[in-house]
C-alpha cells in the first residue's frame, strides 16, 4: 500500500513537470485573447441591454396576462423606468401584481375593460380614423323645427299666465316695495 502511494506520487511529479499555464501558445493565444476581448466589448453589452429591457417590460406583460384594470398606467411607468434607469421598475412590478381595492366597487369588475369603461377613459392605443360620411350637408327637418317653435310658444304662454296676478290682487306682492 505504501509502495503504490510512492509510485503514484512519483508519477504525479513526473506529470507536473510538463504542465503549462495555457493550452495555446504564440499567435493562437493572441487570437483567442482578441476574440474574448471583442466578445466582452460587443456581445456582452448587447445582451445586458436586452436583459435590462426585458426585465423592465415584465410588469407590463404580467399586467396584460392578469388583465389589470390599470394596464395603461403600468405601461407608462415601465417606459418611464427605462428612461430613469430602472428607479420606477419596482413600483411597476408591485403594481402589476396588485389590484385596486375600490375598483370593483366603482366599475363593477376588477379586470381590464377593453372599451374604457363605457367610453369615458382614454387608452394608449390611437383611435381609428373615421371615414368621411359624404360631401352632402344634412338637411334640417322643417316639421320638427315647426313643432319645437309651437311648443316654445305654448310654454311661454303658460309661464306668462303663471306670473300674471290673479283677479282681485294688486300688482304689488306682500313685503314688496
Amino acid at each position: 500500500m505504501m509502495v503504490t502511494r510512492r509510485i503514484l506520487l512519483l508519477f504525479a511529479l513526473a506529470w507536473s513537470l510538463s504542465a503549462r499555464a495555457s493550452l495555446l501558445e504564440g499567435e493562437a493565444l493572441d487570437a483567442l485573447a482578441n476574440g474574448i476581448a471583442w466578445a466582452a466589448l460587443v456581445i456582452v453589452p448587447l445582451v445586458l441591454i436586452g436583459v435590462f429591457w426585458w426585465v423592465h417590460i415584465m410588469p407590463e406583460k404580467i399586467a396584460e396576462k392578469r388583465q389589470h384594470p390599470q394596464l395603461a398606467a403600468i405601461k407608462i411607468i415601465c417606459l418611464l423606468s427605462l428612461v430613469f434607469g430602472g428607479l420606477l421598475w419596482p413600483i411597476a412590478w408591485v403594481w402589476a401584481y396588485t389590484r385596486p381595492v375600490l375598483h370593483k366597487l366603482a366599475y363593477g369588475t376588477d379586470t381590464l375593460d377593453e372599451h374604457g369603461h363605457g367610453g369615458d377613459a382614454v387608452g394608449l392605443e390611437p383611435m381609428p380614423a373615421q371615414a368621411p360620411q359624404g360631401a352632402a350637408e344634412p338637411t334640417p327637418v322643417v316639421e320638427d323645427t315647426a313643432e319645437l317653435h309651437r311648443r316654445i310658444q305654448s310654454l311661454e304662454m303658460q309661464l306668462a299666465a303663471a306670473r300674471a296676478p290673479a283677479p282681485g290682487q294688486s300688482g304689488v306682492q306682500e313685503g314688496g316695495v
